[in-house]
């Protein structure tokens, strides 16, 4: 019997989930492998989310929700733009996803159409590139030397080359953690609404902003797709429940798609994430030693030879240039785990053109792994 294989299975492999794959192996096998690959919080969720679940558990029924998500997190996700930010959002237009992951699916699919041209900055989240070539779209890579971060002219003249239907964009962004300041990121809004262009916000890496305050794209209008999740600043990747804040005439297209593609986001999840608003002393202590991890890193990697590509605004990543010491980071990546213990993402994930001159190391572990993983790089690069 033939086997059926579409062409939208070819994408890019997540070359940080093979990372990881990798160095759980090696972990399994008895080596002492320190992850630095994925965005992975080291802590667990908040007690009182861990609580919250625990009750729902003993209550015994977990079960489906409205596709939308339960009344009670979307109110206090609207209530969360107006304590954080003074924006006022309907909790109407906010739409429970399972992870951010599942907001890009169903944003992408409500939004556009196939060959539809989308505007990404590169470096950026592989997973933008991927799901969009997996449904048909045309991913249009927007790069620049000029600013570490999408603009509005760059959007203005690649529009005038073809025109984008969309563009989205994350602030501070993955991998290298700049972040748009906010009167840039107003521009690049309105820019885009003279054009036509439709706005995601990948807004994932909120509140772990270490050089401003967190600027949402929802404070220039009410015609912008804002995505978000409880993964990263909550501690909450393995919960798989995100956020979307939609334009009101999109919430009734994504509930459809949703109740098709995921019926509901968990159930559970739902009831522990209402509680993570009220966890903010705990997160804070969290991100305040993400902040000493970002000052370890930012001092001792370029002594190591790996300069910083670009500010370490925001998230938890430095993304640096080791073109001094290879050209091929995929295979620099490799030997750096199997020989130093060290696991770190190759460039590749986030750049096809010039990934292979970078490496993105994750930050998020605790501040001991910190300092154990850039004497065993140092040592490692001191002994080839």
């Amino acid at each position: 019997m033939a086997i059926a294989i579409s062409r939208r299975g070819n994408v890019e492999p997540f070359h940080a989930m093979d990372i990881l794959a990798e160095a759980n192996r090696l972990r399994a096998g008895g080596a002492s492998v320190i992850s630095m690959a994925v965005g992975q919080p080291s802590d667990p969720a908040p007690l009182v989310v861990r609580e919250a679940a625990r009750r729902a558990l003993d209550d015994g029924r977990i079960g489906y929700t409205d596709s939308l998500g339960m009344r009670p997190l979307r109110e206090a996700i609207a209530r969360h733009y107006a304590d954080h930010y003074d924006v006022q959002v309907s909790a109407e237009r906010v739409a429970i996803t399972t992870g951010s992951s599942a907001g890009f699916n169903l944003a992408f699919m409500a939004m556009f159409d196939p060959g539809d041209r989308i505007g990404i900055a590169v470096p950026g989240y592989p997973a933008y590139r991927n799901i969009m070539a997996a449904l048909g779209l045309e991913v249009v890579e927007i790069r620049s030397s000029d600013a570490p971060y999408l603009t509005a002219e760059m959007i203005a003249q690649e529009h005038n080359r073809a025109p984008l239907k969309g563009i989205l964009f994350a602030s501070p962004a993955n991998p290298t953690g700049a972040s748009i300041p906010a009167n840039e990121l107003e521009r690049v809004v309105n820019t885009a609404r003279e054009l036509g262009i439709a706005v995601i916000s990948d807004e994932i890496y909120h509140r772990l902003n270490f050089a401003g305050t967190d600027n949402t794209a929802l404070a220039f209008g009410d015609d912008i797709t804002v995505i978000n999740s409880f993964s990263k600043y909550y501690c909450m990747t393995g919960w798989r429940i995100g956020w979307m804040v939609l334009p009101e005439p999109l919430v009734r297209p994504i509930e459809r798609i949703q109740q098709s593609l995921y019926i509901s986001a968990p159930e559970l999840s739902q009831i522990a994430a209402i509680e993570a608003f009220e966890a903010t002393q705990e997160l804070e202590l969290v991100k305040s030693r993400y902040a000493a991890n970002r000052e370890l890193l930012g001092e001792g990697l370029p002594k190591l030879g790996f300069p910083l590509a670009a500010p370490m605004d925001g998230a938890f990543y430095a993304y640096c240039d080791v073109s001094r010491l290879t050209n091929d980071s995929m295979e620099f990546a490799r030997r750096m785990l199997v020989e130093a213990g060290v696991a770190a993402t190759p460039g590749r994930d986030f750049d096809p053109e010039n990934g292979h001159r970078y490496m993105r190391f994750s930050y998020a572990g605790s501040t001991d792994e910190m300092r154990e993983a850039i004497m065993r790089v140092s040592n490692w690069l001191n002994a080839r």
